[in-house]
């Protein structure tokens, strides 16, 4: 799989109202790329706008990828929420997408990806017999079943205990290997282990992360990754002191 490098350009605005300066920001292909800032700077919606989704904030500049192919035909988007359908099993969770654009399921797989995932032999689960970390699990192998090279996630660890939150993080680092994943969070703690690159948002515009050379996911206890978390915690409360200004 080849996955592109992703470019977004231009000014942020919700209606008349300028959300996000005028930015250039390019994310490197085959990487994880994080996007922290306060709430309603507009990361949300750059999100949307990357996957080709209706918005309320809309782009004045550009968005490229270096690849030949349309975006939006590259891209599968991982929410916050798991949305998975109440009344149906694990496995037709993940074969659901395929079955609202009319291609026939492969059963086969979405099975494979729920073992690996780590929920072997939940396949007739639903939801409300899953624990909040077995449908984050079945969300992802429903994201994994879509075969995109490009993948937006949105918070979609932040519901998780602590415990549950590490081991589903480290479970996605692995099994999206080499795909452009942007992956937008509240927490400087996940931005540190999850992010090859790492961009803080405000209204002022985008500037980027200091990180650990270390490869990712990095270690929760180690002292470097400790000192970037302390040091990015400290860029966030200024950044959220310059918007309240």
């Amino acid at each position: 799989m080849t996955s592109p490098a992703l470019r977004i350009s231009g000014t942020l605005f919700a209606g008349r109202t300028q959300l996000i300066a005028g930015f250039d920001l390019t994310l490197p292909a085959g990487r994880w790329s994080v996007l922290l800032g306060p709430s309603g700077v507009g990361k949300t919606s750059l999100l949307r706008l990357l996957a080709g989704l209706p918005c309320a904030a809309h782009l004045t500049g550009r968005i490229t990828s270096d690849a030949s192919l349309p975006l939006t035909s590259r891209v599968a988007m991982m929410a916050q929420d798991d949305q998975l359908l109440p009344w149906a099993s694990a496995l037709d969770n993940v074969t659901i997408c395929a079955r609202l654009r009319g291609v026939r399921p492969k059963p086969a797989r979405a099975a494979e990806l729920l073992v690996q995932v780590g929920l072997a032999g939940l396949e007739g689960r639903k939801p409300a017999q899953m624990s909040a970390g077995q449908r984050q699990r079945v969300a992802l192998a429903r994201t994994l079943y879509e075969d995109r090279d490009i993948v937006l996630l949105d918070e979609p660890f932040s519901a998780l205990d602590a415990l549950t939150r590490q081991s589903v993080q480290e479970l996605a680092v692995g099994l999206l290997a080499g795909r452009t994943v942007v992956l937008i969070t509240h927490d400087p703690a996940e931005a540190i282990r999850l992010a090859d690159a790492a961009w803080m948002i405000s209204p002022l515009g985008i500037t980027q992360c200091t990180l650990p050379r270390s490869a990712i996911p990095r270690a929760a206890a180690d002292p470097e990754t400790l000192a970037a978390q302390a040091a990015l915690l400290d860029q966030m409360r200024t950044c959220a002191a310059g918007c309240a200004a």
